[in-house]
């Protein structure tokens, strides 16, 4: 089974460009490719499935234990004939920028990957070998076992593969030339969401007629046995979940929702821009992260959604919102352009744009009291990136980044969780904790 982790020196090289020209040629030639992302990244499993229409996962070891980490990636891959996964940021940037914990590089070895370094071939030639052999050289194993050369022409490609081979020791597996025509655009969280790129899949076929690569030697030196997966448990439904899904609201680890499924939840799509209510006979909400921001003048004007969450809310509904989900729950949220927007007002805070990252990166979560998902004293591993802000925070739970740098936010009470942080529910007790209490409410509601 061809399996191997894609990494570069640092963002902006073209990691996601190059996997999905990968796992779009994979998929042509039949090997049924699956996917995943190292690190807590939202977006770009969101062009893994569309180029293969399946699921891509994350795998991050600041959120998860080695093991966890292990069994989700055996999971994910089982049936499949390549398991290609992308690296986040630089080869070795981890936990703080400071620590190789968490990187790409760690992922890499704990599940025993080789590496395929993306390096733009662009502004330099000599100086790629120095940059390589040093990434090669940092850490040992580097798992490194082959460079693919991105933004490069075909003459430059001849030039600098027999140089780059005999300075670095390295085989240049192969090129993909630079192709205005297929780019990806950004926005301030990075590139933006699968299913905003006009002709999406006419640019991943473009992206993968133009790679140029040895398969012969990528398949020999990527080949390794599959990883032995434990069957999934997984319970009977016993509640049904709502969950938001629509382009507000498409921030949501499929690890997470699988882990809620497993637990006994039926999960229920829903639209809080498009439909005029919550679905019927829930046990519970969850309101994931997203563009609220984006969407904030369409998502007012659904006054009847936002009267059927309020209402659901006070009444006790089980309901997580994180981030976007939480900016939702609150009194207003101005827009780009300064319009202020009534949302939900279940929440006291009014949500506005800050201009920069607010509390981005890596946190850990600690609860004050016992609530629907935590019990006083526990801690969960977090995340934060966004560019909006509220008036009120919450104060239930304590996050604290690797510096030491530490904030009370968070409202947590017994049917309630809603902040900014994200949270990764696989492999902890917040799915069952989760589903039990939906459980509990749904039987309420259908007691005389």
């Amino acid at each position: 089974m061809m399996q191997f982790l894609v990494a570069a020196p640092c963002s902006g090289s073209g990691k996601t460009t190059l996997t999905c020209a990968l796992l779009a040629a994979l998929k042509r030639r039949g090997a049924d490719p699956c996917a995943f992302k190292s690190g807590p990244d939202y977006i770009d499993p969101m062009f893994h499935r569309a180029v293969l229409g399946v699921e891509s996962r994350n795998l991050d070891l600041f959120f998860s234990a080695p093991d966890t980490v292990r069994a989700l990636y055996a999971q994910g891959a089982a049936g499949h004939g390549a398991a290609v996964c992308e690296g986040a940021m630089g080869f070795y940037d981890g936990l703080g920028g400071v620590t190789d914990t968490a990187s790409a590089w760690h992922l890499a070895d704990t599940l025993g990957l080789p590496v395929l370094l993306v390096v733009p071939a662009k502004g330099a030639s000599l100086t790629l070998a120095a940059q390589i052999n040093g990434l090669k050289t940092f850490r040992t194993p580097s798992r490194i076992v082959g460079v693919l050369l991105n933004d490069c022409t075909s003459a430059l490609y001849k030039m600098l593969k027999p140089m780059l081979e005999r300075e670095t020791g390295l085989p240049v597996l192969g090129h993909l030339p630079r192709l205005p025509e297929a780019s990806i655009e950004s926005r301030h969280l990075g590139l933006k969401t699968a299913g905003e790129i006009a002709g999406l899949q006419q640019k991943i076929a473009l992206l993968a007629d133009a790679l140029v690569l040895d398969w012969v030697q990528f398949q020999a030196l990527t080949d390794r046995p599959a990883p032995q997966a434990q069957p999934a448990a997984r319970a009977s439904a016993r509640t049904r979940i709502a969950v938001a899904q629509d382009e507000a609201f498409c921030f949501a680890y499929a690890e997470t929702l699988e882990a809620l499924t497993a637990a006994g939840a039926e999960l229920v799509p829903f639209s809080p821009l498009h439909d005029a209510a919550l679905p019927p006979e829930l046990g519970g909400l969850y309101l994931p992260g997203g563009y609220p921001e984006l969407y904030a003048g369409p998502l007012s004007e659904n006054r009847s959604m936002r009267a059927s969450v309020r209402q659901a809310v006070e009444h006790g509904l089980p309901t997580v919102a994180e981030c976007g989900g939480f900016l939702y729950l609150g009194q207003t949220l101005e827009d780009a352009d300064g319009t202020v927007w009534p949302m939900a007002g279940v929440l006291p805070g009014s949500g506005f744009p800050v201009g920069r990252l607010v509390r981005f990166g890596y946190a850990k979560l600690t609860a004050r009291a016992d609530s629907l998902l935590f019990r006083a004293g526990e801690a969960f591993p977090a995340h934060e990136f966004h560019h909006w802000d509220s008036t009120a925070n919450g104060t239930a739970l304590t996050a604290a980044k690797a510096n030491g740098r530490s904030w009370a936010c968070g409202f947590a009470k017994e049917h309630l969780y809603a902040g900014f942080p994200h949270l990764y529910w696989a492999g902890t007790p917040l799915p069952r904790r989760f589903v039990e209490a939906a459980v509990l409410d749904h039987q309420k509601e259908q007691t005389p």
